[in-house]
């Protein structure tokens, strides 16, 4: 398996305030440890800088906007309850979509068989209009939206193993029949979206809620029994993966308790889907986790499977 692993220094730009979970630091334990011997076959590109036409894909022009302009000169400003914009946001917005369109590209061009984008801020809470948790914009649902619109793919999945549920993906998918939004997260909890009854226009949200304590047992379950079965059946052309890692029994924001065992039979078991049905590819884009432990075991386990299968 050939895995190119995209991120950029101005990804660390984005400030978020003292004692905040989503910080910097994130990015500075994934880099780490995804350099011993283990990661050396590992290809690498430094994020190309995105522009606004991609965040246009998805957001409509008033939002970009808006969000351009709230930019602070010094410190940061709150736009939503716990999201900031400091200064840097705007250039480490703009590599983490540059991240997600090189990613896309390597894999439909089959330069590489998958990609996992190491960036922040994450975007899944990210609505059509609206910031949230953490997010400005949508970067899976822009990555979708881009495979689509530029390389011709016909359908796309998204698989979003997040502890907390992707309202803004769900939202922004919500009547759309070509992508298949599944997530697995737990509630109750932030952001209080993602019930079973959830399920769409064209019943393409799959939302498989857990609660505090499950484990990996009941996780495992509910991949073989909920999610990979609609991915499958659904036959996407491409599967991006939402990966964030505070589902970890590290993570201080939540208690689904999972090990990095758990998101490496997760990514197992995406690839042999990806293998079956969607010609080997998959874009894996980073979202949450806020244990640096917790992260980095789980993300060095997450892109070895994605190197060896």
């Amino acid at each position: 398996m050939t895995t190119l692993y995209i991120s950029h220094p101005e990804c660390l730009d984005h400030q978020t305030l003292l004692g905040h979970p989503e910080r910097a630091d994130r990015l500075l334990v994934v880099e780490r440890a995804l350099e011993t011997e283990e990661f050396s076959n590992l290809q690498r590109e430094a994020a190309p800088r995105g522009d606004e036409s991609l965040a246009l894909r998805i957001h409509p022009e008033e939002y970009v906007s808006n969000l351009f302009q709230a930019l602070p000169h010094e410190g940061t400003v709150e736009i939503a309850n716990d999201t900031v914009l400091s200064p840097g946001s705007w250039k480490a917005a703009m590599r983490a979509l540059g991240a997600c369109r090189l990613a896309v590209d390597e894999v439909v061009a089959r330069k590489v068989d998958n990609a996992f984008c190491a960036i922040r801020p994450p975007g899944h809470h990210a609505e059509r209009d609206k910031p949230m948790g953490f997010c400005l914009f949508n970067n899976a649902a822009i990555a979708a939206r881009y495979a689509q619109q530029v390389h011709g793919l016909g359908r796309v999945a998204i698989f979003d193993w997040d502890v907390h549920h992707g309202n803004g993906t769900q939202d922004i998918f919500w009547a759309d029949d070509s992508v298949l939004y599944v997530s697995t997260h737990e509630m109750p909890l932030f952001p209080g979206t993602g019930a079973p009854r959830e399920t769409g226009e064209h019943d393409t949200i799959v939302n498989v809620p857990l609660q505090a304590g499950d484990g990996s047992a009941i996780f495992r379950e509910a991949l073989e029994v909920c999610v990979l079965p609609r991915i499958e059946t659904f036959a996407p052309d491409l599967i991006i993966i939402s990966a964030g890692f505070d589902a970890h029994w590290r993570d201080p924001l939540a208690n689904i308790n999972l090990t990095e065992a758990d998101f490496s039979h997760a990514t197992r078991a995406v690839l042999d889907i990806a293998n079956r049905v969607s010609g080997g590819r998959v874009v894996s884009i980073l979202e949450g986790g806020y244990d640096l432990v917790g992260l980095s075991r789980s993300v060095g386990a997450h892109v070895s499977t994605l190197m060896h299968g």
